[in-house]
């Protein structure tokens, strides 16, 4: 998990007010999701087109995802959301798409750095993978494969497996 900031994400605007919060941060919305977009998108087609006779023999897919984010201003965010999807026919490349889909997020002055990186790591790439997950579907069907339907994904459970293995060379360290 790439970080050069502290705090993972929300679902969307949420409203709870943090304890001792006045009653202008207790009014200000968790999180506000202001915009996505395409940072960066690829996709590569090297076999084409005999690997479309060899279809039938199914595909293997692997897919890597990360995310990442930077503080763009005081309290806004981007986040990445980086998916690596490749597909391979025996020892052949199918395909392969690179996407990096971008949120921008404003975290509310009252939460805090623990929940921020919450917001940030599992609330803003929850509401990004629908658009990714589109922009992958239509790149596969595009390049003349069907369309790649993926499953969603648990981003809370990355999230924790990120944090123990950032904390596992911390430990041997200690």
């Amino acid at each position: 998990m790439a970080d050069d900031t502290e705090g993972p994400q929300g679902n969307g605007s949420e409203s709870a007010a943090a304890p001792g919060a006045t009653s202008e941060q207790a009014a200000e919305p968790r999180l506000i999701l202001n915009s996505h977009y395409i940072k960066d998108l690829s996709f590569e087609n090297p076999n084409a087109p005999v690997i479309y006779g060899e279809l039938q023999k199914g595909p293997t897919i692997d897919m890597h995802i990360d995310v990442a984010s930077s503080r763009v201003q005081e309290r806004v965010f981007e986040v990445l959301l980086k998916l690596r999807v490749t597909a391979k026919v025996e020892d052949k490349l199918a395909f392969l798409v690179e996407l990096d889909m971008a949120g921008l997020a404003t975290i509310g002055q009252g939460v805090a750095d623990d929940e921020r990186e919450r917001l940030l790591f599992i609330e803003v790439p929850r509401y990004l993978f629908p658009f990714a997950r589109a922009v992958i579907g239509d790149m596969t069907r595009d390049g003349g494969f069907p369309p790649l339907l993926m499953n969603p994904i648990g981003f809370e459970e990355l999230y924790r497996s990120q944090k123990e293995q950032a904390a596992r060379p911390a430990e041997a360290n200690a």
